[in-house]
């Protein structure tokens, strides 16, 4: 009967020594924060009260706790939704026994506090994934994520909120971890725009030539009812002597008949205030003012036919390098390179852009924020646009811009498009294949 007690006693003690290290799991979890956030965030320390479960038999722990807040838009405007990722880097206790704990038994979940122009506070929560602790060894950091609708206009400041630590080995526990004089310090802070109103003003001419000195009908629709509007003649982006003001009726439509002399004009625009807006204008309108030929003379006329705006790719699948398990780090490759042709001959731009679904395998998944490109762009020789490459950064499923040319009095070219890329593969992320879809859209 004695050895019985002994052997329950014994027994009573590997329990507690495993249930005090899983309590005191307050930090364990996941990876860095995801490639798709911002840098703008500055880390901040706090100090948190964490409770272990009743039944670990040990007191409640006061620490200092080091955390991060990032985002994946910085400036947002009004009614979008940003995505926020809170990263505890520096737990506040760590394995307090020699017990080790095995890997992906800790799901951390928590609150992010908003504050100025908005508040509340955002659900976030992480996987269930953590390396192994070793006995009496600091608990590794972990992240959490959660979104967000901006409904107010302003400055959003964000801090760490409370958070919880459910551990999954022996026993489902949970340790709750509570700021002990909220808010914590703010650790990043938005700025977010109002909504900016689509323009819908429209222009159309009754006729697209005439003589020098004829009057062209040109007819406005959705400007600001009972406003003064300017009509002018254009000579690509220069304005021409031919103008003249006219004021909308109620429902912001016009009837002007702007007397066309300048054989420069190529364009007729209106717009509301005292110069070009194009967020209260439209156009241009194209028109030509045609000269008479001279007597005795003979017209001679050659047409050259717009084409199209395309798009190739020099092949459909991309191998990235390898990366160790334990080690982690950036598979990288490049982008198959990507032709742009554009030979519509208009004034209009073009934007390439990209999104990317999550990388999925036999041994899980890697979200699609974690691809991140480094763009290039190159015009042939005689292309009338220039090309912009796209900034570097976070590919997400959201999208980003892989390439672009603006708009312009004429726009066309042939394009090369090109793009490293790099995956950030955490260190214990499973061993095997993984493999997500990047999609291009020409617009």
């Amino acid at each position: 009967m004695a050895l019985t007690r002994s052997r329950a006693a014994a027994r009573r003690r590997r329990w507690t020594a495993v249930l005090g290290a899983t309590a005191l799991a307050v930090a364990g979890g996941a990876l860095a924060a995801p490639a798709g956030a911002t840098t703008t965030s500055q880390p901040v320390e706090f100090q948190t009260r964490c409770v272990p479960p009743p039944i670990a038999g040990i007191p409640p722990i006061t620490g200092t706790t080091t955390a991060e807040i990032t985002v994946d838009k910085s400036s947002p405007k009004v009614g979008e939704t940003v995505t926020v990722t809170y990263t505890v880097t520096k737990p506040a206790a760590s394995n307090p026994v020699d017990l080790a704990l095995p890997a992906d038994i800790m799901t951390p979940s928590g609150k992010v506090v908003l504050g100025g122009a908005q508040s509340g506070a955002v659900t976030v929560n992480g996987p269930k994934k953590n390396p192994p602790v070793p006995g009496k060894g600091s608990f590794p950091a972990f992240s959490m994520t959660g979104t967000f609708t901006v409904t107010q206009a302003g400055s959003i400041t964000l801090s760490p909120g409370d958070y919880n630590i459910h551990t999954s080995y022996l026993m489902e526990l949970d340790t709750p971890c509570t700021v002990l004089n909220p808010p914590a310090p703010v650790s990043e802070t938005v700025v977010a725009g109002p909504v900016t109103n689509p323009n819908t003003r429209a222009l159309s001419l009754d006729t697209a030539s005439g003589d020098p000195g004829v009057r062209v009908t040109v007819n406005g629709s959705r400007f600001t009812p009972l406003t003064e509007v300017t009509v002018v003649g254009r000579a690509g982006a220069a304005e021409t002597a031919d103008r003249m003001t006219v004021t909308t009726d109620g429902e912001g439509a016009f009837a002007a008949r702007l007397k066309v002399n300048d054989v420069a004009t190529t364009g007729i625009v209106a717009y509301e205030g005292a110069a070009w807006d194009p967020d209260k204008g439209a156009g241009p309108a194209a028109y030509k003012v045609v000269v008479p030929a001279p007597p005795n003379s003979q017209t001679i006329t050659a047409a050259v036919t717009a084409g199209e705006l395309s798009m190739t790719q020099a092949g459909d699948a991309v191998e990235l390098t390898s990366v160790d398990f334990g080690q982690g780090g950036a598979a990288t490759g490049d982008l198959r390179t990507v032709t742009v042709k554009d030979f519509r001959g208009g004034p209009a731009g073009w934007s390439l852009t990209g999104k990317v679904t999550d990388f999925t395998g036999t041994g899980g998944s890697l979200g699609a924020g974690n691809l991140s490109w480094t763009p290039a762009c190159t015009a042939k020789a005689g292309s009338p646009s220039a090309c912009a490459a796209g900034s570097p950064g976070p590919v997400g499923s959201g999208g980003a811009t892989l390439a672009s040319t603006p708009n312009g009095a004429l726009t066309g070219g042939e394009f090369t498009i090109d793009a490293g890329l790099s995956l950030d593969v955490p260190a214990f992320t499973a061993p095997g294949s993984y493999a997500g879809v990047l999609t291009l859209t020409l617009s």
